[in-house]
């Protein structure tokens, strides 16, 4: 049934959006709203719509923290000469934090965890052992995507992966999870109909021959992955991270899932992931703009 929804549904979608070009004549076309978060739906309208020449771009914010955003900018057009239109740059929209280093200790000493110098090599070795690292940095992610500011982190080229992290995280079997790849590598590994790039995480792309059997920790039971593209410029401490990883495991992604359990929100605030790990099996917090390493002792 959820399979006939889903074929049906964006088929349905499909010829909206062709209905949509032919009484406008404009070729510039917008997907938001809830359905526009459906990343199989997505892939599939790059394939129909490349033979149309029709240009898609999927809104990453899509649900009503998007309504607002709309509604605030509506407001500033209308109360300001402004009427430039600025492409969507970053998702990192959240609420900016402000603690020291001392701060950061004095936190992790109230739960009782053991903290650590460390850099990007060491958290990289960390997770070709097969740890689930979070990462905690900067602003959080607007909109659904966890894109490597709240994330957990873990090796995609592990047989097990998806079992061992849906029961770290307390969700069901079923669901699938994303990879984080580096921009320059992503045709190698993955088939974006046309596209450059995928930096808000918004398809579900076939990934490339053979490639299932070297990542098949984020490769779902179709051959698809959702992904996020990542360069220096959008996320350069993230990147960096990835960057190690591929020097010692010649793999240029990590696994990148949400930083919650099942049935949370996802962690906004250093109290959130502290306690996050304290009630999980979440063994390691890496506080990259910090050079630090928290260690839970679960």
């Amino acid at each position: 049934m959820a399979y006939a929804v889903q074929t049906e549904t964006q088929e349905q979608v499909l010829e909206l959006i062709k209905k949509s070009v032919r009484l406008t004549g404009n070729k510039n076309v917008v997907v938001s709203g809830g359905y526009g978060l459906n990343c199989v739906a997505n892939y599939f309208y790059l394939k129909e719509l490349q033979e149309l020449e029709i240009n898609l771009y999927v809104e990453p914010i899509s649900n009503d923290a998007g309504t607002a955003i709309g509604a605030a900018l509506l407001m500033d057009r209308s109360l300001s000469d402004n009427k430039s239109i600025n492409s969507q740059e970053s998702l990192y929209l959240g609420p900016k934090y402000h603690f020291s280093a001392e701060d950061l200790v004095r936190q992790a000493n109230e739960y009782d965890f053991e903290i650590f110098d460390t850099n990007n090599n060491e958290v990289a070795e960390l997770l070709k052992e097969r740890n689930i690292v979070a990462i905690f940095q900067g602003r959080s992610e607007n909109g659904p995507r966890a894109l490597g500011n709240r994330s957990l982190l873990f090796d995609p080229s592990c047989p097990n992966g998806k079992d061992y992290v849906n029961e770290v995280k307390r969700r069901e079997y079923f669901r699938p999870f994303a990879g984080t790849v580096l921009e320059e590598d992503v045709h190698d590994w993955f088939d974006l109909r046309g596209l450059t790039n995928s930096p808000s995480m918004m398809y579900a792309v076939n990934c490339q021959e053979d490639v299932k059997n070297i990542i098949p920790s984020i490769i779902h039971v179709d051959g698809t992955c959702r992904i996020q593209t990542v360069n220096k410029a959008q996320n350069p401490r993230y990147y960096d991270l990835i960057r190690c990883f591929k020097d010692l495991t010649e793999i240029p992604m990590l696994f990148n899932t949400s930083f919650n359990l099942g049935g949370e929100p996802l962690v906004e605030t250093l109290d959130d992931a502290l306690r996050t790990l304290m009630h999980s099996d979440i063994e390691y917090l890496y506080m990259i703009e910090y050079d630090k390493l928290i260690k839970a002792k679960n």
